[in-house]
């Protein structure tokens, strides 16, 4: 069974462009798209006369317009439309798992809005086994400074650019994160820019074993680029038309990345999936670059 990409809409700008944009990649990937909509009406202790049946109409209206308005626009493209009765994590969720991945809108710089509100985004992000792309509204897009002039959602995608990519850990650690990556660059036909952030250790962070190896490498910097290029070796022959960049810097991660993304159409990052006592998290790096960057943000789980 061929996987789609799904997104979600609820109307808003940050839905449509993200709408937009799932409909592009589908058209890239040669992937159909599935459109929905989670709603689930209960009773209020004060109901309005008829509200859910408004409601359940103003869905409907809602993804057979989007169906519609793609349908006008990419002829050839697959298109499924359709309302989910559920509540709206657990069914975005669902919809996660059996697609190749689930798109939503963003605002950023704070909370995640727009498909989602709150904690709401977070929860999806946290608890989805398959990648999950934010999306910005194109309004948000032209918040800019002075010297790095933002471009919309669409500017970027026509535009010349790169898909960039945070690598951590070792090759096993990133393999997930890393074909993500390199599958949107070919499909782009753009180059891929690679990131691998690093801090000075505490004293007993690194074993002896760790430490020789660094030493054996000329360093701890020349180490992580080592480490680098280790992961990117299949990739780069997997993948022989992508060219590839490769970024090595000390400091925080979610900044050293985010530093990278000037000319970026794709930003792709990781998320270990692990439980914590007070439930599951989506890192730091990857929460740096859902507020914060100006592209589209892909976040991937991997082990």
């Amino acid at each position: 069974m061929t996987r789609p990409i799904t997104v979600g809409v609820d109307g808003s700008p940050e839905s449509q462009a993200a709408v937009d944009w799932a409909a592009g990649e589908a058209v890239r990937r040669g992937l159909p798209l599935r459109v929905v909509h989670a709603w689930h009406w209960e009773p209020l202790s004060t109901p309005v006369p008829n509200s859910g049946d408004e409601q359940a109409k103003w869905a409907r209206e809602l993804v057979r317009e989007t169906e519609q308005r793609l349908a006008a626009s990419h002829r050839d493209l697959s298109i499924v439309a359709e309302v989910l009765d559920a509540e709206p994590v657990p069914a975005l969720v669902r919809a996660n798992e059996e697609a190749r991945m689930l798109v939503l809108g963003s605002r950023g710089h704070g909370a995640l809005l727009g498909f989602l509100l709150g904690s709401h985004a977070q929860q999806v992000l946290a608890r989805a086994s398959r990648p999950v792309v934010s999306v910005r509204a194109p309004e948000d897009a032209k918040e800019g400074s002075a010297d790095a002039p933002a471009q919309t959602t669409a500017a970027r995608e026509a535009a010349d650019g790169e898909v960039v990519v945070g690598q951590q850990g070792s090759a096993e650690d990133s393999d997930a994160v890393l074909r993500f990556a390199f599958e949107a660059a070919a499909a782009r036909g753009v180059p891929v820019r690679a990131v691998r952030a690093w801090s000075l250790p505490p004293i007993y962070a690194y074993t002896p074993g760790s430490m020789r190896l660094a030493d054996e490498a000329g360093g701890l910097e020349p180490y992580e680029k080592e480490q680098l290029a280790e992961a990117l070796a299949p990739w780069r022959e997997k993948f022989p038309e992508v060219p590839v960049a490769e970024h090595v810097e000390i400091g925080s991660g979610g900044q050293v990345l985010l530093s990278q993304t000037a000319r970026a159409q794709l930003l792709v990052v990781g998320r270990r999936v692990r439980r914590s006592p007070i439930g599951s998290r989506i890192g730091s790096v990857a929460h740096a670059a859902l507020h914060h960057a100006r592209c589209p943000v892909a976040v991937v789980p991997h082990d």
